[in-house]
């Protein structure tokens, strides 16, 4: 049933195409932000950085994309609770690949100087997947149904992408603190420590957001 509820909730996704915008505002971020030549494990730390907030719209997007009446039938078919998570790890699953990409397009035309590609590579791995799931923490409690209203939505999402990016003690800051630092330094540090924070901060932004859907849905 958890197969099937992802694979509806993904298909809703890729089928409404508002996977659009998300994809074409990181696109941006990417054209702006990174150049051919330049240290890689600082291209990979901005990559890393900006897929935080693509994640957590694209979390926004699955939560709300369903109308009342088919989220009423699939709740009463499968519970609430798990078509919730199902929406949730849909938007995780369109973003990691969607990183994963990018982690190998900022490799391939960055400078390695000093730094190998399959450490490059892996330490890029790692960040983004800190980000994405921070990224899932943001979009989850600040989607449906915490905040159901689109302005206070966004404008919690914005604001809550930008503090997991600057605030001391996010998992998200310090991966790519530390891919920006090592590319000063030109030596890699992979930011191992930084994902089980963000596996914790991902795992009780979400059963925060499942549990409320028991009395705000």
């Amino acid at each position: 049933m958890t197969t099937a509820l992802l694979r509806y909730q993904t298909d809703l996704l890729l089928r409404s195409q508002r996977w659009l915008a998300p994809l074409l505002l990181y696109a941006v971020f990417l054209a702006v932000g990174v150049r051919g030549g330049e240290p890689v494990l600082g291209s990979l730390g901005y990559a890393a950085a900006a897929l935080l907030p693509v994640t957590a719209w694209l979390v926004r997007i699955c939560l709300g994309q369903e109308p009342a009446a088919a989220r009423n039938v699939v709740a009463a078919a499968a519970g609430r609770q798990r078509a919730h998570v199902a929406a949730l790890l849909a938007a995780v699953a369109c973003a990691a690949p969607l990183g994963a990409v990018a982690v190998l397009a900022v490799t391939a035309v960055a400078d390695l100087r000093g730094v190998g590609a399959a450490r490059a590579v892996a330490a890029g791995l790692l960040a983004t997947s800190t980000c994405v799931l921070t990224g899932a923490a943001v979009g989850a409690l600040t989607g449906r149904p915490l905040l159901r209203s689109r302005g206070w939505s966004l404008g919690a999402l914005v604001l809550g992408s930008l503090l997991a990016l600057v605030t001391t003690g996010s998992p998200a800051k310090h991966a790519v603190t530390g891919l920006v630092t090592g590319a000063r330094a030109a030596t890699v540090t992979l930011p191992w420590a930084a994902l089980p924070g963000a596996l914790l901060l991902a795992a009780v932004a979400v059963a925060v957001s499942v549990r409320a859907t028991a009395w705000r849905e």
